[in-house]
């Protein structure tokens, strides 16, 4: 066991782990936060998709001692402000870029990270983009919708470009 120290949805977090262990399982099971699915457990399908410094990644195959001193966020920390939907999670309940909502967060959570770097994406960057997250349900247009009507949004309220989630840095331990 090896003791890490990480910031999850910009709350720091002390917890021992093995390694072996997967940021999926840290995410899900250690710390309780249930939004982030696991698919395929081999990094094909996107389901486990968070944020890692910024940069996505499948949470899957991603070890949780790699994780030290980084700050990853969920989809539950996506709203940074409490309550309301990021406009990216209300941009796919209003454009149908939802079905059953098992692929939901990991799609959402690459669309975040594309948004962080091109505030104004074509329909193709969006796919492109997307193209690590599988859906079984929706055909992608409303998914690509959805991401097109939030970088829209973003964009009108000044938000472009914007990090999403907490923007909380780990302190050093002493």
């Amino acid at each position: 066991m090896q003791s890490i120290r990480l910031a999850v949805n910009g709350q720091p977090h002390d917890v021992m782990v093995k390694p072996e262990e997967s940021l999926l399982q840290l995410i899900r099971h250690k710390l309780g936060l249930k939004g982030t699915k696991e698919g395929c457990s081999t990094g094909y399908c996107g389901a486990c998709t968070v944020l890692v410094d910024g940069a996505p990644v499948n949470s899957c195959l991603f070890f949780a001692v790699d994780a030290d001193r980084r700050e990853i966020t969920t989809i539950e920390g996506l709203a940074a402000d409490g309550d309301a939907l990021h406009p990216l999670q209300r941009a796919f309940v209003d454009a149908g870029g939802l079905q059953c909502g098992f692929c939901t967060p990991g799609v959402i959570m690459s669309a975040a990270a594309l948004l962080a770097e091109n505030p104004s994406p074509t329909e193709s960057d969006v796919r492109s983009s997307l193209s690590g997250n599988i859906c079984r349900c929706t055909g992608y247009q409303s998914i690509v919708n959805a991401v097109l009507t939030a970088a829209e949004e973003l964009r009108a309220q000044g938000r472009a470009g914007e990090r999403t989630g907490s923007t909380a840095r780990l302190r050093s331990r002493a």
